[in-house]
C-alpha cells in the first residue's frame, strides 16, 4: 500500500495526470463544439483528409508516414488537427534556434585536418565516403594520434572512470541519461566533492525523465550546493508539449585534456551489477584520448551553451598540451566522434548504420537493447545477408521493458526470413549499442536500433576505423555468441492474439 500511494504522489505521476486532464479537457470541448454543427464536423473531417494529401507528399519515413494515417483513420473528426499539432514530432522551434545558433558558434573551434580525408580517398574509399559524410554532417573531426581502449563490461569501464577522475586538474564534464543515487553514482559523486574543494571546474547534465523515478526533484540544487554546476535536460512540466518527446539520451563524461568515456553504461548500479533487475546487465563503453577528446570536449559545451542559463568561453577549454601526450607514439586508426540530434532533418545514427550494413562484404555483427526499425534498415539488413554477408544481431534475453520487447521480437521473423541472424542474450539484458564490420570499421556509442534513439533522440557514438579496438569489440561480440539462443523461424511461430499484439506495435512503433 505504501508503494502505491509513493508511486500515486511522485512527480512523474501527477505531471502525467495534469497533462493527460489537459488533453480530455481539450478533447471534450472539441466534441461539444463540433456537435453543435454537422457543417463544423464536416470542415474537419474534410481537413484530415487533406492532412493525409500532405502528409502522402511529404519526405518522412515511410513508417511515420502510415502510423499517423491509421490515426487519422481512426479518428477522422480531429485526426488532422492532431497531426498539425503534434506533426512529426519536431522539437519548439526556440530549442531548434538555440541549437543552431550554438553549433554555428563553437564551429571554429573544431580543427579539420584534409590530410585524414586525402590519405583514406588513396587506400579505402568506403572509410573516405564514411569519413566525409561524418565531418560534414556532425560537424566533428576525424582524428589521428588518438586511442580508444574497449570495455567489455560496466564494471570494468567504471574502474577506469574513477581512477581517470581522481587524475582531473581543470575540469570535469558529465552528461547522462540516467543518474541515479546507489553505489556508482556515491562512488563518483564523492570524487566530484573533492574535486571542485581543488579549484576543478565540475559541471554535470542530466535528463530530466531519464532520471525521474531515482533522483529527488531539484536535485540539481542539491549538486549546486556541493559547489557543482548542473543543468536539468528538459524538464518534465504541467504542460502538454510535443517537445517532451526528445530526450538527451547521451552518456559522455570529459576529463581535462586526457580523456573521454562513452557507451552504452548509465550512472546507476545495474550497469555495474551491483543490482541485478533483469539478470546480468551486458553493457559497454570506450575510453579516447589523444585529439578525440577535444571533439567530446565540444559536444558536451555544445549541449550546455545551448540549454544552460550561465554559457560557456570555448577557449577556456582548448587544450592546454600536446595532443599526443596521453597515447602511444603513431597510434593506428582513425577515430570519429559524432553526435545526432532531432532538430534536424539528418538521421545521423542510422545512416552510420546503413553505410556499414551497404559496405560489409564479410559480416557485420550488431548489440542492440532494442529492434525496432524502419523498411530502410530491414531492407538493408536482408540485401547484405541475401549477397553472402554474415549479419547478426544480439537482443536481449530478459527484457527491460515487456511492450517494448514483444515489438522487438515482432521484427524477428521477416529478418530471419531474410538471411539475418537473430541472437537472444540468455544471462539477462543487453544494453551496449555496437557494430562492428569487416574487422575494419565499428561504431561504439548511445544510440539503439530503434526509433526513438534513430529520430527523437539527443545521441553521440564514436565511429572508429582500423583500431586495435575494432577487433576488441568483435571478440566480444563473438565471446557473448556462446551464452546466446539462435532465434530460427519455429521460434518465430507465435499464437494469433500475440500476432494481433505485434502487428498493432509495429504499426504505432515510430509515434511511441
Amino acid at each position: 500500500m505504501r508503494k502505491i500511494f509513493k508511486y500515486l504522489t511522485h512527480r512523474m505521476a501527477i505531471v502525467s495526470l495534469l497533462i493527460l486532464l489537459q488533453i480530455g479537457w481539450v478533447a471534450f470541448l472539441f466534441i461539444r463544439f463540433t456537435s453543435y454543427s454537422r457543417m463544423i464536423s464536416v470542415a474537419f473531417r474534410i481537413l484530415s483528409v487533406l492532412v493525409v494529401l500532405y502528409i502522402i507528399r511529404r519526405y518522412d519515413n515511410p513508417a511515420v508516414k502510415l502510423a499517423w494515417i491509421v490515426v487519422i483513420l481512426l479518428f477522422p473528426l480531429f485526426g488532422g488537427l492532431l497531426y498539425l499539432y503534434l506533426g512529426g514530432k519536431k522539437p519548439i522551434r526556440h530549442m531548434r534556434k538555440k541549437m543552431e545558433a550554438t553549433l554555428q558558434d563553437s564551429a571554429r573551434y573544431l580543427v579539420f585536418d584534409p590530410s585524414v580525408q586525402e590519405e583514406l580517398n588513396k587506400k579505402d574509399t568506403v572509410a573516405a565516403g564514411q569519413v566525409y559524410y561524418l565531418e560534414k554532417q556532425s560537424g566533428f573531426p576525424a582524428c589521428r594520434n588518438s586511442e580508444v581502449v574497449y570495455f567489455p563490461s560496466g564494471e570494468e569501464c567504471f574502474e577506469a572512470m574513477l581512477e581517470d577522475l581522481k587524475k582531473a586538474k581543470r575540469y570535469i564534464f558529465l552528461e547522462y541519461f540516467i543518474i541515479e543515487e546507489g553505489i556508482m553514482w556515491n562512488s563518483i559523486l564523492k570524487i566530484l566533492e573533492e574535486k571542485v574543494k581543488e579549484g576543478v571546474d565540475v559541471r554535470v547534465m542530466y535528463d530530466d525523465v531519464g532520471s525521474i523515478f531515482v533522483l529527488p526533484s531539484h536535485y540539481d540544487r542539491t549538486l549546486q550546493e556541493k559547489g557543482i554546476k548542473c543543468v536539468v535536460f528538459n524538464r518534465y512540466i504541467p504542460l502538454f508539449s510535443t517537445v517532451f518527446n526528445n530526450r538527451d539520451h547521451r552518456k559522455i563524461l570529459v576529463i581535462d585534456d586526457r580523456a573521454a568515456y562513452t557507451g552504452g553504461i548509465n550512472f546507476a548500479d545495474e550497469y555495474i551489477n551491483e543490482k541485478q533487475r533483469f539478470g546480468y546487465w551486458k553493457d559497454n563503453g570506450v575510453r579516447l584520448s589523444g585529439k578525440a577528446v577535444h571533439s567530446m570536449t565540444m559536444m558536451f559545451l555544445q549541449m550546455w551553451n545551448t540549454f544552460a542559463a550561465d554559457k560557456i568561453d570555448y577557449n577556456r577549454f582548448l587544450y592546454k598540451e600536446d595532443y599526443t601526450k596521453h597515447v602511444a607514439k603513431e597510434s593506428p586508426g582513425i577515430i570519429l566522434p559524432y553526435s545526432d540530434n532531432p532538430l534536424d532533418s539528418e538521421t545521423v545514427g542510422e545512416n552510420v548504420y546503413l553505410n556499414l550494413i551497404n559496405s560489409a562484404v564479410h559480416y557485420i555483427y550488431f548489440f542492440t537493447p532494442y529492434l525496432i526499425i524502419d523498411n530502410e534498415l530491414i531492407t538493408a539488413l536482408i540485401l547484405a545477408a541475401k549477397r553472402g554477408v554474415d549479419v547478426r544481431i544480439i537482443t536481449p534475453g530478459i527484457p527491460d521493458k515487456k511492450m517494448v520487447f514483444l515489438a522487438t521480437q515482432s521484427y524477428y521473423r521477416q529478418l530471419v526470413e531474410g538471411g539475418v541472424l537473430i541472437f537472444q542474450y540468455r544471462p539477462g539484458f543487453v544494453h551496449s549499442k555496437v557494430a562492428v564490420c569487416d574487422d575494419t570499421f565499428a561504431t561504439v556509442g548511445t544510440i539503439n536500433l530503434d526509433y526513438r534513439s534513430l529520430y527523437f533522440h539527443f545521441e553521440n557514438g564514436v565511429y572508429l576505423y582500423r583500431c586495435p579496438a575494432v577487433m576488441e569489440i568483435k571478440n566480444d561480440i563473438v565471446k557473448t555468441l556462446e551464452d546466446c539462443t539462435n532465434i530460427t523461424e519455429e521460434l518465430c511461430q507465435k499464437n494469433m492474439f500475440f500476432q494481433l499484439v505485434q502487428s498493432v506495435l509495429r504499426i504505432f512503433a515510430p509515434l511511441l
